[in-house]
């Protein structure tokens, strides 16, 4: 389940979504970000600026620009700290005066396993961490920031990374690169972790939403069924894991060469980290063993 590959907006337009909700594209398109980042105007008087986006002084201008008579940045939100979406806060602040929230510097909210791994020297989960960003303001799981004429509700939904945060704002989310309708969201140790992700999938789903705002791509308009896409597609590749330790153990690398046999090989090692996600999700359930110490080059078997 895709959204139709139709979003397209030039970079700095702004868009309006609804009353109170605008949005604009930074001018970075990539395989791993899409048509670029979506950074949303909240409010009418008081801005909500969510995710700035990467460090880039047009996109800097057009987010000035887009401010109406009467109208000021009072609050800079970054749902997590990847190189496409924090880096402009810093400069965005010191044009505004505005305060930066978020829910921690880089290294917020990663799990003790992902912690060890890393202190064992697994790093480079794929996208690039702001390694500089720390925010005015930290925010915790359910509180809320609030404007002259918005509401936001913080949900901690680590997993793509231990810091991310979506904003709820009524029954509209900002899912931010949890969920995305162009693409299932990476999830690549140490800077990710699936059983993380997983639960905050599920976390979400318990809620009545009717949009939600991607971090890349177009607005989900089925959030429910998107939602339920992104879990059963986890639960898919686990399965086929299982399926090839039932056969012979073997290492992340050995796994991702057998599960993905249309894959060229200069895409392997992303699958590789994908693979070793889920064995270490597996690791934690008791559904895999390894008498190797756990990290990318174990070898695994099946044990449920």
């Amino acid at each position: 389940m895709q959204v139709p590959d139709d979003f397209n907006p030039p970079p700095g337009q702004v868009t309006e979504l609804q009353i109170g909700l605008r949005r604009i594209l930074a001018p970075n398109p990539s395989p791993m970000t899409y048509r670029g980042t979506n950074t949303y105007l909240l409010g009418e008087r008081d801005l909500a600026v969510i995710d700035p986006g990467p460090l880039s002084d047009t996109h800097l201008e057009a987010i000035l620009n887009a401010m109406q008579p009467g109208q000021r940045i009072s609050h800079i939100i970054v749902t997590h700290s990847h190189l496409d979406h924090s880096p402009l806060a810093a400069p965005l602040a010191e044009r505004t005066g505005a305060p930066i929230l978020a829910f921690g510097g880089p290294q917020a909210g990663r799990s003790a396993v992902m912690t060890e791994l890393a202190q064992q020297g697994l790093v480079g989960g794929g996208e690039g961490i702001d390694t500089a960003f720390h925010p005015d303001i930290e925010l915790a799981d359910g509180e809320m920031i609030e404007g002259e004429d918005w509401q936001l509700e913080t949900i901690h939904t680590p997993g793509h990374l231990g810091n991310h945060i979506a904003l709820g704002w009524g029954n509209v989310c900002f899912t931010a690169d949890h969920v995305m309708g162009w693409a299932s969201s990476l999830v690549s140790p140490p800077d990710g972790d699936l059983t993380d992700f997983m639960q905050a999938c599920h976390r979400l789903r318990t809620r009545d939403w009717s949009v939600f705002h991607a971090g890349h791509g177009a607005p989900i308009t089925d959030p429910g069924e998107r939602l339920d896409w992104l879990i059963n597609h986890r639960l898919t590749r686990e399965a086929q894991i299982l399926a090839a330790l039932a056969d012979q153990p073997g290492t992340a690398r050995q796994l991702a060469e057998r599960i993905y046999t249309d894959t060229p090989i200069a895409l392997l090692p992303a699958a590789e980290r994908n693979v070793f996600a889920h064995l270490i999700d597996l690791y934690g359930k008791s559904k895999v063993s390894t008498p190797d110490a756990l990290s990318g080059n174990a070898n695994f078997f099946r044990t449920a």
